[in-house]
């Protein structure tokens, strides 16, 4: 066996030539589409050490499991006009997002009691179908009564599919397993650690969290269900977040996303296309409008990333947002702060401390450029894991998607839009009462010691 520190430097530099090679060829061939962060971080990690970068790489380095489309023409209408901002109109129907519905009710939970109640109502409900998708599933009273609930439904004839994300839920015990199997629910672990390497990538996790039965009723939104998200416990608060049901045809496109993401576990990966037939309207409902958009590796492009850059630069008067984590990449953060210089009020609300020490540590940069350039950032003492955002009581955004590099760049994450006045007024008077709960947050120059390091974190922020 020949070892790294016995081969001559020119047989060295090959093998860094040969990883770096490699790297060029797998994100070239399979077109990878990275931020300039990550593309250096993968570089300098296999210039350096090629003996563990391309290994790290080839497991954690892709990002997409499809290459982009070939066409640039949208193939979906979009909605009346007035009824959606034109230029979200068009720039979701040209990144081939599924339209705007009407749906006949839309409902926010603003706390943990409601939306567990609504969950049980949703199950309860259901005549002859049920799926569920999250990223954690807990061995705790929370998770343990849901899946009770959901073997109920199966006793009363009603089909229950669940998903659960593999390393999301890694500490769900085996017996937990085979109590729901034997209660008739059939169950997926969606990218296992150690599975076949052409069935997608370990590095690659699903985070959407959503609940629909009979294609007709969805709850969906942040939460994962575990007590924490849930339940108020002695010495330990539920943390603050958010979810919500809709009734009508937002189902269907939910329907069909959770589908993909079912074939996806079973070891299909790329179909990523909705179907006309499948989000085609279940019933003629003129209520408020709503808008599924997924984003991650199944996506040729960055869906919700480009809505969010495209919405910052757009917007006139306000932007509120809502986010555990707050670790944008360049191009996110400029068009956040430029639109704090053109005039725009920017809220953005956030823990004082999240539950991820690394990701606190990589906000500082982004949060004293963001305070710099005029936006006004509240900290809130108890952890925060809700994701929304309002762009000019024009359009909100509700669902799993964080503003981190991970959550916009790695995951399977999903958003919904909501363009009706009472949902956005809704979660408008929601962040403002979670703001005035807050402190102010003063940016503070750091030593050079936390410079330093601030640096190399955000360097691997893309992992986090």
């Amino acid at each position: 066996m020949i070892w790294p520190f016995s081969l001559s430097t020119l047989e060295h530099g090959a093998v860094v030539a040969t990883g770096l090679l490699i790297y060029v060829v797998v994100t070239r061939i399979s077109q990878q589409r990275r931020y300039p962060s990550s593309a250096i971080a993968w570089v300098i990690g296999i210039a350096t050490v090629p003996y563990l970068g391309v290994p790290l790489f080839l497991i954690f380095g892709t990002r997409k499991v499809i290459r982009p489309v070939t066409s640039t023409h949208a193939t979906f209408a979009a909605p009346p006009a007035g009824d959606v901002p034109d230029w979200a109109a068009r720039l979701l129907a040209g990144l081939n997002v599924a339209p705007a519905v009407h749906n006949d009710t839309i409902t926010f939970h603003p706390d943990g009691t409601a939306s567990y109640r609504a969950l049980v109502e949703l199950i309860e409900g259901a005549h002859e179908q049920i799926d569920v998708c999250t990223f954690i599933l807990g061995s705790d009273t929370v998770g343990t009564s849901v899946g009770d609930q959901l073997i109920t439904a199966v006793k009363r004839g009603v089909k229950v599919r669940l998903l659960v994300d593999a390393v999301g839920s890694l500490m769900m015990p085996k017996r937990m397993l085979r109590h729901l199997q034997e209660g008739g629910i059939d169950v997926r672990y969606f990218m296992p650690l150690l599975h076949n390497p052409i069935r997608g990538h370990s590095n690659l996790r699903n985070h959407r969290k959503m609940a629909i039965a009979d294609s007709q009723r969805i709850w969906a939104g942040g939460r994962n269900l575990t007590d924490v998200y849930f339940l108020e416990k002695p010495h330990q608060p539920a943390w603050v977040d958010l979810s919500f049901e809709v009734d009508g045809q937002l189902a269907g496109q939910a329907q069909a996303q959770f589908e993909m993401d079912w074939r996806a576990a079973g070891g299909h990966i790329g179909d990523h296309v909705f179907s006309a037939e499948k989000t085609k309207p279940l019933h003629a409902a003129k209520g408020p409008l709503a808008q599924w958009i997924a984003s991650g590796p199944d996506y040729a492009d960055d869906t919700v990333y480009a809505l969010l850059v495209s919405a910052f630069y757009h917007a006139q008067n306000s932007i509120l947002l809502v986010t555990p984590y707050f670790v944008p990449d360049a191009a996110l953060l400029d068009a956040l702060c430029l639109a704090c210089r053109r005039g725009v009020q920017v809220n953005l609300v956030m823990p004082i401390r999240s539950n991820h020490r690394l990701a606190d540590m990589a906000r500082e940069r982004a949060l004293r450029q963001l305070s710099a350039a005029g936006g006004k950032v509240h900290l809130v003492a108890s952890m925060v894991h809700a994701k929304a955002v309002v762009i000019d009581a024009t359009m909100a955004l509700c669902g799993s998607v964080n503003l981190d590099s991970r959550s916009l760049f790695l995951n399977y994450e999903e958003m919904t839009a909501f363009y009706g006045a009472p949902e956005i007024s809704w979660l408008t008077v929601w962040i403002n009462h979670l703001s005035s709960q807050a402190t102010a947050y003063q940016a503070r120059q750091p030593s050079w010691y936390h410079d330093v390091l601030e640096g190399i974190v955000r360097a691997v922020g893309f992992q986090l």
